[in-house]
């Protein structure tokens, strides 16, 4: 799903949080619905649209990319980390 060239970024975010929460896998859901209600706000443009994209991939590749069963596309790489970092719980 593309984004729309009028939609401002209240908007995108709503769209992109409830894209994030709702994913074909629930492992995606676990992962994805947290970082988008803890981290999208605070990216910058060019990450989010970037994150955007990211949607549009096929959660079996992005569950891969993840767990780090697959190497990811190089576009993704730094964003995938971003993502990791942020839902991985923190070491007691």
């Amino acid at each position: 799903m593309k984004s729309d060239s009028s939609e401002d970024a209240e908007t995108r975010l709503k769209r992109l949080r409830m894209r994030s929460w709702r994913r074909g896998m629930k492992e995606m859901d676990i992962v994805l619905g947290p970082f988008a209600d803890r981290c999208l706000a605070d990216l910058p443009v060019v990450t989010v649209t970037l994150y955007d994209r990211l949607l549009g991939e096929n959660d079996q590749d992005i569950y891969a990319w993840i767990t780090g069963a697959a190497k990811p596309p190089a576009e993704f790489a730094a964003l995938l980390d971003t993502i990791v970092a942020a839902v991985r719980p923190a070491a007691r």
